[in-house]
């Protein structure tokens, strides 16, 4: 098992940034891939970014690319997910999840066994 807690969601204007961390703990040797996700109100739970355990490899959703950096403190099992240049739509729950299987895209919900329990971000306009 592997067990996941998200922090550092808020209110922030439009324009700014956040932070938001995961701490992984307990089967962490058998991560392979770290996602982000996200869940407006009445929306399905949609891919934000992801991050491959070994390499550090990332990739992002087209909506956030340039402006959302994933990044990974080896020692803490701590990932990160920076958000700049926010805008009133990146308003959502954000969930990061972790899974051990290699033949998954990791775009889809589906693709992630283990999820923290979320974090809100808010941006106002």
């Amino acid at each position: 098992q592997v067990q996941l807690v998200e922090s550092g969601g808020g209110l922030v204007q439009a324009g700014g940034s956040l932070r938001l961390s995961c701490a992984a703990s307990g089967r962490t040797f058998s991560i392979y891939r770290m996602g982000w996700f996200r869940q407006a109100p009445g929306k399905e739970r949609e891919f934000v970014g992801q991050i491959l355990w070994s390499s550090n490899s990332t990739d992002y959703a087209g909506s956030v690319k340039g402006r959302f950096t994933i990044s990974r403190d080896n020692a803490k099992n701590t990932v990160f997910l920076q958000m700049n240049s926010l805008k009133p739509e990146d308003t959502a729950v954000y969930y990061c999840a972790a899974d051990s299987r290699t033949l998954r895209a990791g775009v889809m919900p589906s693709d992630y066994r283990y999820w923290g329990q979320g974090t809100q971000v808010t941006v106002s306009s």
